[in-house]
């Protein structure tokens, strides 16, 4: 327990026979029920787990999947015994024990004050952090996490990746776990979904933690493509769901002005670059409608982030002073 409030924490595993010892090891005792969602590993995770002395107390409850479900669906799983099990608060955390359980602590308070439903870390606000990730990964996450910006109305909110994250027994209602996207891109997935039930976010500071053993399976070139694509569609269906079918607002015009304009700016951007490479020359007229277009469709863009901005503000509580002091002393 923690303040009153049962704590869960939820951690997917694929073949992390190496680390989820340690993860289980270094559970703050503030953990009521450590979630272990084995997703279909190839090696000795769930026999590592079973061997543990806290398996046998009962506070270790271990999922096996019998499919591979990605992290997405191994987190869902977890969520979905969380809420079945009327648990107050479930945290998420990595089964290969790159996270610090220090930081929970910072996790916890804001959603069990009640200033914010769903509290994630970030790691990239602690002056040491572009020098502790790895440079590739500072990189890749630094464009993700402003692209999920736009993609989920939460304007404050960096970090987009991290999965160290903790939600309240309302958010476990709220969101469908079943329809959650079940690979590297679920935290922004869910970040887009919260916006669109209403609930408050809200950035915690926490340390990056690297090289403890860990072995990742990402290939950064590949996932920030896809889960781009991804925040694309999900940008999509947060306009239509929540400024169109539950409550219109202004804005789509000025979303629907600036996909025009950037559209037929594009056309003529094109069409200027035939006519210089293949005439030699650009009608005046041309690039004037070029500027023209592309000057409509970036205002139109920023009207309309403007107004988002705006609309969602409330849903972006700022840390308060004990938070920030609390981190400072623990760093």
């Amino acid at each position: 327990m923690y303040k009153n409030h049962s704590i869960a924490v939820v951690v997917p595993a694929y073949n992390e026979e190496t680390q989820i010892a340690r993860v289980i090891d270094t559970m703050p005792p503030i953990v009521d029920k450590i979630i272990i969602v084995d997703d279909c590993s190839k090696d000795r995770t769930s026999e590592v787990v079973r061997g543990n002395p806290a398996y046998d107390s009962g506070k270790i409850v271990l999922i096996r999947h019998d499919v591979n479900q990605g992290v997405g669906g191994a987190i869902a799983t977890g969520y979905k015994w969380c809420r079945d099990n009327s648990i107050g608060i479930a945290v998420v955390m990595a089964g290969d024990a790159q996270v610090d359980p220090k930081d929970l602590p910072f996790l916890l308070d804001p959603v069990v004050e009640n200033r914010a439903d769903y509290s994630k870390g970030n790691r990239l606000v602690t002056g040491q952090a572009y020098k502790k990730i790895p440079r590739i990964r500072f990189i890749g996450n630094s464009i993700l996490s402003l692209l999920t910006k736009i993609a989920s109305g939460y304007w404050h909110v960096a970090d987009s990746q991290t999965g160290y994250t903790a939600i309240n027994s309302t958010g476990l209602a709220l969101i469908d776990w079943d329809n959650m996207y079940k690979r590297y891109g679920q935290p922004n997935d869910v970040l887009v979904k919260l916006n669109v039930a209403g609930l408050r976010v809200l950035d915690v500071p926490i340390e990056p933690v690297y090289n403890v053993g860990e072995k990742s399976g990402i290939k950064i070139r590949k996932v920030i493509f896809s889960i781009s694509g991804l925040l694309f569609y999900l940008f999509l269906w947060r306009i239509r769901e929540k400024y169109i079918i539950r409550s219109f607002h202004p804005l789509v015009f000025f979303y629907i002005f600036g996909f025009i304009g950037a559209l037929v700016g594009t056309t003529l951007f094109i069409r200027i670059l035939y006519l210089w490479f293949s005439v030699g020359s650009i009608p005046e007229i041309s690039l004037l409608s070029w500027f023209f277009t592309l000057s409509i469709s970036f205002n139109a863009f920023g009207f309309a982030m403007w107004f988002d901005y705006e609309e969602n503000k409330h849903l972006n509580p700022p840390l308060s002073n004990t938070d920030l002091v609390n981190f400072t002393r623990k760093s």
